[in-house]
C-alpha cells in the first residue's frame, strides 16, 4: 500500500490482469503470479484485477479475495496495485473492498452496479456508501456502459469528487471521447482519468489523463508503457507509432468476447497452463482462432518489444 496515501502517483499504463483457470475451471493461481512476475518484468506501471477482463462476474466473492491476496503478494508494493471490489450487490462490494484494504492494495476499481440500471442519484449514495465506509482507502470509478448498462454523469463524478476526498479518479471505458473531456472540465483537471477504451487511450493524454488500464496491456504490456514513456518524454510521434502498431493487437483481443482470445495468444505464449474461460463465455471458435492468427501475425512489429517466455514442450 506504498501508493495509498499518495494516489496522484498512480499513472501510466495499469495492466487489467486476466484472471487464470485451470482446464477444469478451478481458479489457478499460480498461473496469476506468473502473469503478474511477467508484468512486472516487462515494465508495466501499475496492475489491476477483478475488472471486466478478469472475469469477476463468474467468481465467487471468495475467488475474487484469493485472486488479489495472490497479486498484493507478487506485486509486494513495487509498483501501484489497483483491485476491482465492484458487484452487482453492495454487501458484495463492501466484502471486496475491505478484503482490498486488508491486503494492501492502493486504490480499490469500482464498477458501477450492473443490470439494475440505476439511477444518477441511486449511483451517488452507492458510491458514498463505500467512500464513507473505506474513507482511507482511494476509490477509483469504474464507469463501463457497454457492460453495465448505466452511465455515470460527469456531473454526479463530479459531485462525488465534491463529497468525499477519497474519491480520487474514474476509469472511462467508453467510446464517446467527448466524454472524457466532460468528466475533466466537471472535477477539474487534478482529478485522475484512465482511458479503458484501448484506441483512445493516448488521446486522452492530450486532455490530461493520468494513464490508461487497456486490456491491450495483457499482451504487450512493454509496447503499452513504452507508449505512455514517449508521450511523457515528448516524443509524440514515437507514442503515435506505438499507438497504430497496437491496432491490431486490440483488434484481436475482440474477436470474440474478451478475455477469450486474449487468453488463447497467453497459453500459447507459455504464460498460461490453460486459456479456459468460464461460462457463459467459451474459447475462440475455429473461425474466430483463424482471424486471431492474421491479427497475431500483424502484431508482430508491436510484439517485437515482449519478452515472452520459452513455452515448454
Amino acid at each position: 500500500m506504498r501508493f495509498r496515501s499518495t494516489p496522484e502517483s498512480i499513472t501510466g499504463s495499469i495492466s487489467p490482469l486476466i484472471t487464470p483457470f485451470a482446464d477444469d475451471l478451478g481458479l489457478d493461481l499460480g498461473s496469476l503470479a506468473t502473469l503478474t512476475r511477467w508484468h512486472l518484468d516487462s515494465g508495466t506501471h501499475g496492475v489491476s484485477i477483478g475488472g471486466s477482463t478478469g472475469e469477476p462476474s463468474s467468481q465467487t466473492v471468495a475467488e475474487r479475495i484469493a485472486a488479489i491476496r495472490a497479486v498484493a503478494d507478487v506485486v509486494d508494493d513495487a509498483v501501484p496495485f489497483l483491485a476491482g471490489t465492484g458487484s452487482a450487490k453492495l454487501d458484495e462490494t463492501l466484502e471486496l473492498t475491505a478484503a482490498a484494504v486488508d491486503a494492501g492494495a492502493d486504490a480499490a476499481l469500482v464498477i458501477t452496479p450492473y443490470y439494475a440500471r440505476p439511477t444518477q442519484e441511486a449511483l451517488f449514495q452507492w458510491y458514498s456508501t463505500v467512500a464513507a465506509e473505506f474513507p482511507d482507502m482511494p476509490i477509483v470509478i469504474y464507469n463501463v456502459p457497454s457492460r453495465t448498462a448505466v452511465d455515470l454523469a460527469p456531473e454526479t463524478v463530479a459531485r462525488l469528487n465534491r463529497a468525499h476526498e477519497n474519491i480520487v479518479g474514474i476509469k472511462e471505458t467508453t467510446r464517446d471521447f467527448e466524454h472524457f473531456s466532460r468528466v475533466l472540465h466537471a472535477t477539474g483537471r487534478d482529478f485522475l482519468v484512465w482511458s479503458g477504451i484501448e484506441l483512445l487511450c493516448l488521446p486522452l493524454m492530450a486532455l490530461g489523463g493520468r494513464g490508461f488500464i487497456s486490456a491491450t496491456a495483457n499482451l504487450a504490456p512493454r509496447a503499452v508503457a513504452t507508449m505512455y514513456e514517449r508521450w511523457e518524454a515528448g516524443d509524440f510521434d514515437g507514442a503515435r507509432d506505438i499507438h497504430y502498431a497496437l491496432h491490431p493487437l486490440t483488434d484481436l483481443l475482440f474477436v470474440e468476447t474478451n478475455p477469450a482470445p486474449a487468453k488463447w495468444v497467453l497459453e500459447r505464449k507459455g504464460l498460461l497452463a490453460s486459456g479456459a474461460v468460464r461460462p457463459p463465455l467459451i474459447t475462440p471458435t475455429p473461425k474466430g482462432l483463424d482471424k486471431i492468427e492474421t491479427l497475431l501475425e500483424q502484431a508482430q512489429p508491436a510484439l517485437a518489444l515482449e519478452r515472452f517466455p520459452v513455452p515448454s514442450a
